[in-house]
């Protein structure tokens, strides 16, 4: 008769025919892992858009992106739906000689059928400098003549129970007042809407967006606080999370929780509901980080002279530096954080290692692979040329699906457990790689400790069935505490589903 491995009834979590990705150990037994969990990083694929308008220039930043199939694009044609993209457009100040003018700040818009050809469509919407050929939809003014808007970031909102005339919502900062919604019917003309909060500093993009699985909105939105820690002293700049059921009453801001107890100051956040598994949130704060004096490596760092410049206006135009984490959550609120940067600043071209570089936009498409006949990719998107006196490029970057992080194992053996966990399903799938000599064993491990084993399994696919011995192994277990362990060299796994 066999033993259970546990005195008391094991702790199960359940997870149906969800797509587990493993961007955290949120579902990893620790006591019986030695795998280490390992950030990947996107690649350089090009710029797709530039922001060359009159209206636009190097201060061009804070995009964000989803995609709407239920807007066809402003000609009609995108029968499948289109990417819709929001940007702040300006021109970064200047002490050079002869820089161009700082012009309002205005919101731009963009669109692309297969997320790679972008238009910036004539909206005819907005006069600026005698002219409505343009595609801005928000403007200084727009707002009753006040001191305008710094930001805007869009969603479509799914909530069941949102009114026609406000399927799109804008949330951007009302200089004057606060965090403000600008609702609109179509995502192209706005509207003056409700105050959010007012309990904040939101000259940033600060997001929210409507939880289909947990039935509320979420917000993330950017304030300070005060810390003595010597790292970075005085005002820290952080992220805040707040909620709400209704989109009328909003809890106070509370501080986001990491898990690395390190106080880091944060600029952006781009958190969203990851697409392929939408009860795992995950987002791209850029980590602000300021040096306290010119040294000599700023003598040698690319752009010297364009950063002197900066410093004449301010001090920490030029000493501070930005790049980009990675973090993700289970319930919104508690984040794991990565110490190594996603994103660093691409190599010194004399127009980066800026305050400005690494603002990933809030969003992905799905494209296709780069290599013919491959799996599509993730596309993310970055703009370069921040404080550069020429036009802004939104660049695109891959990943594969999942692709983020992973259960890694090097040239040695090593295992990776899960607690237990209740699936659905009668197949075992994975997204995961292996090297020619590299391999996973994956097997199912019930609470009496009977072990059911698949064959070696190598290759690299995004949804390969694992092949079990057993083939009933899989269903057979269906709803009854199980852990799922990978036994691994030179390999990784990004994520696991049964269906």
């Amino acid at each position: 008769m066999s033993t259970s491995l546990f005195a008391a009834e094991p702790v199960v979590h359940a997870i149906g025919n969800n797509r587990e990705c493993f961007f955290d150990a949120a579902l990893l037994d620790a006591s019986r892992t030695s795998a280490e969990l390992k950030l990947h990083h996107p690649v350089y694929r090009g710029s797709v858009l530039t922001h060359d308008g009159s209206w636009e220039g190097s201060g061009c930043n804070y995009h964000n992106l989803f995609f709407d199939d239920a807007y066809k694009g402003i000609d009609g044609k995108n029968e499948k739906g289109t990417y819709r993209l929001y940007y702040t457009s300006w021109q970064t100040p200047s002490a050079e000689p002869n820089a161009k003018p700082v012009k309002p700040i205005v919101i731009g818009y963009a669109e692309s059928a297969d997320g790679i050809n972008w238009i910036k469509p004539n909206l005819g919407i907005v006069e600026f400098e005698g002219s409505k050929d343009n595609n801005i939809i928000v403007y200084p003014g727009f707002n009753h003549d006040k001191a305008g808007i710094n930001d805007l970031m869009v969603f479509r909102d799914d909530n069941p129970a949102c009114p026609p005339e406000a399927r799109y919502k804008g949330i951007g900062a009302d200089c004057a007042v606060g965090l403000r919604v600008y609702p609109s019917p179509d995502g192209i003309h706005f509207t003056e809407g409700d105050l959010i909060t007012t309990k904040g500093y939101f000259d940033t993009l600060n997001v929210v967006f409507w939880d289909a699985v947990a039935g509320l909105y979420r917000g993330y939105i950017r304030n300070f606080h005060e810390t003595d820690d010597p790292r970075a002293p005085g005002k820290v700049r952080d992220i805040r999370y707040i909620e709400s059921k209704d989109f009328k009453t909003w809890t106070d801001p509370v501080l986001l929780n990491f898990d690395d107890g390190v106080d880091i100051p944060l600029y952006t956040n781009a958190v969203s509901p990851y697409f392929r598994a939408p009860q795992i949130y995950i987002g791209f704060p850029s980590r602000y980080i300021e040096r306290t004096a010119w040294n000599g490596s700023f003598e040698e760092l690319g752009g010297r002279d364009l950063r002197k410049n900066r410093m004449t206006l301010s001090r920490r135009f030029g000493l501070a530096i930005t790049d980009c984490v990675f973090i993700v959550s289970r319930n919104g609120k508690d984040f794991h954080r990565y110490g190594d940067a996603f994103m660093r600043p691409e190599m010194e071209n004399g127009a980066n290692w800026v305050y400005g570089d690494c603002y990933p936009a809030r969003g992905f498409a799905i494209t296709p692979n780069s290599v013919p006949g491959c799996p599509d990719e993730i596309s993310m998107y970055l703009p370069t040329n921040h404080w550069m006196q020429e036009p802004a490029q939104l660049n695109r970057y891959t990943l594969r699906m999942d692709g983020f992080a992973s259960i890694h194992a090097g040239g040695s053996e090593t295992i990776a457990t899960t607690k237990f966990l209740k699936y659905e399903g009668t197949n075992l799938f994975i997204n995961f790689e292996t090297s020619a000599m590299g391999y996973l064993f994956v097997t199912l491990i019930d609470a009496a400790g009977n072990r059911f084993a698949s064959c070696e399994t190598f290759g690299n696919a995004i949804d390969r069935k694992v092949v079990f011995d057993d083939p009933e192994a899989v269903a057979a277990h269906a709803g009854k505490p199980m852990m799922v362990e990978f036994r691994m060299r030179d390999a990784d796994v990004y994520s696991m589903q049964f269906r």
